[in-house]
């Protein structure tokens, strides 16, 4: 027995011993850190001192080179969209184009129906040329599109509920 009281006194020792070793550590962190340091000291600004202003020359500039660019970006687009007639173009009453493709640089051939009939024309720089007239009859009427196939089906889909 007298070794195991031996064993459970030296235990219990260099328990309190870590113990009041690790408490001595933090008490020595916390001290340095109480302690007054020129880090955490503010610095003495002459009370002559004036602020550089927030908007300056160079910040003008810089916010007026952005703006052009972003505008000269924009025109780019309008224009190249434009130029290659990504854009649609409004359909006048009676005008409606139904297709275009580019054959050369500046010549284009476009299908226009207008009133009944449909023209091939040739249009370049300067000159349209009629290439083509189609007379539209109920077999060659244009197409229906996805969406008015789909307005149509509605349309009678809400006829039938309200009968």
């Amino acid at each position: 027995m007298p070794d195991i009281q031996q064993q459970i006194t030296t235990r219990s020792d260099q328990c309190s011993s870590s113990f009041f070793v690790d408490f001595i550590v933090y008490l020595l962190v916390a001290l340095v850190l109480m302690v007054p340091s020129k880090v955490f000291s503010e610095t003495s600004v002459p009370s002559n001192y004036v602020p550089a202003p927030v908007v300056s020359t160079e910040n003008l500039l810089q916010m007026i080179g952005s703006l052009l660019l972003v505008l000269a970006i924009i025109w780019v687009i309008a224009w190249l969209l434009k130029r290659y007639a990504l854009i649609p173009t409004s359909a006048s009453n009676g005008i409606k184009i139904i297709a275009t493709v580019g054959v050369g640089q500046r010549e284009r051939v476009v299908i226009v129906e207008v009133e009944g009939a449909r023209l091939v024309l040739g249009v370049a720089p300067g000159r349209v040329n009629t290439l083509h007239r189609i007379n539209i009859t109920p077999d060659n009427k244009t197409p229906e599109t996805n969406a008015e196939k789909f307005s149509g089906q509605l349309s009678r889909s809400i006829e039938r509920n309200h009968e």
